[in-house]
């Protein structure tokens, strides 16, 4: 896989004001120094939108969180997006995402998107080239467009996350 491409998985569709509490409930609040134990209840109460099917019975690696307005709005922790990426989740696609969730996202190498995601239903098959910035529909044959993230996010995003980069560049590393 190229670094700016997000390999076909498959879609999963959340509702509006997807919060930090639903995507790891605060009754697992014993488990935030075991991440992969964690990371078996991501999003564990989340009823996919349209259906009766909860995500956690469906998701699988390499598929996709969608969601619409606000998403990962609430606490500023950041054992949310980590514990989507740990459960093999690529990327979260949403009309919008709460600040803090992004940059946590970014910060810890979780993609998030920022993208028009009315066209995508469940189960649909997508890929994303995040240099050329726009999610393919493979299953309705449409591509929807975002504005693609600046370069040195990309790069934090290859070294897996932040910290990583860092490490790996013995210091912030800008665009060379």
């Amino acid at each position: 896989m190229k670094a700016e491409i997000l390999e076909e998985g498959r879609a999963w569709k959340l509702d509006d004001n997807v919060t930090t509490d639903l995507i790891i409930s605060g009754r697992y609040f014993h488990l935030r120094s075991n991440l992969e134990e964690l990371a078996k209840h991501v999003l564990e109460d989340a009823q996919l939108h349209g259906t009766d099917k909860k995500f956690i019975e469906v998701v699988q690696k390499g598929d996709f969180i969608v969601g619409g307005r606000n998403f990962g709005l609430g606490s500023s922790r950041e054992h949310a997006p980590t514990v989507i990426k740990i459960a093999g989740v690529s990327a979260v696609l949403a009309k919008s995402f709460a600040r803090i969730f992004f940059r946590n996202a970014i910060n810890i190498g979780l993609h998030a998107i920022e993208c028009d995601t009315d066209g995508i239903e469940n189960s649909d098959r997508i890929r994303i080239d995040l240099k050329e910035g726009y999610v393919e529909n493979r299953t309705k044959g449409t591509k929807i467009p975002f504005r693609p993230l600046p370069e040195i996010m990309l790069r934090i995003l290859e070294d897996g996350g932040l910290a990583s980069h860092v490490a790996k560049n013995k210091g912030f590393a800008l665009i060379s």
